[in-house]
């Protein structure tokens, strides 16, 4: 399911915790807050080169650090790819259509683990209507779409940009 709304029911919405992504080079660590042992990790990716790929191997490091990874069954490895896979199209898709990615933000708690790419594009993501299989490019919302539990978009108050946000469910 698709959707607008800027964040899904129980969410706090963005960290306003002032982490700005700044260790050595791009990548954070913040530790787990108080409410559920809630685990956070930013990588800012402006003026970064291969962003697709350095996003993709950050996102498989948190997974690893929170013990998605080594995977034990086939589920959780399944569902360790489908986060890979969300952090690579949602970066895909800045870079194509959003001047490129400012910031790759993940979130996991128990249940849910949350991505964020924050652009300075004024586009509006959408999964492509009506999807064709068979038709080379426009499936990355799609994919999205299909894997997530929810994902919506939110603007930046007062300039330029947006984040894009997806929520997948936490592997058994």
């Amino acid at each position: 399911m698709s959707t607008t709304r800027p964040y899904p029911p129980g969410d706090r919405g963005p960290e306003t915790s002032g982490v700005s992504g700044v260790s050595e080079g791009a990548a954070s660590d913040v530790p787990s807050d108080s409410s559920g042992g809630r685990q956070v990790r930013r990588l800012r990716l402006v003026g970064e080169s291969g962003v697709v790929p350095l996003a993709r191997d950050f996102a498989r490091q948190a997974l690893y650090a929170w013990g998605w990874l080594p995977a034990a069954s086939a589920d959780r490895r399944a569902a360790a790819e489908d986060v890979l896979l969300v952090v690579s199209e949602l970066v895909t898709n800045a870079c194509l259509h959003a001047e490129g990615p400012d910031e790759l933000f993940l979130a996991c708690d128990n249940k849910v683990i949350r991505v964020e790419v924050s652009d300075r594009g004024a586009g509006q993501p959408a999964p492509r209507t009506p999807h064709r299989a068979g038709r080379p490019g426009g499936h990355g919302m799609f994919i999205v779409q299909r894997l997530c539990l929810d994902w919506g978009v939110v603007r930046a108050s007062g300039e330029a940009g947006k984040t894009v946000w997806a929520e997948l469910g936490a592997p058994a």
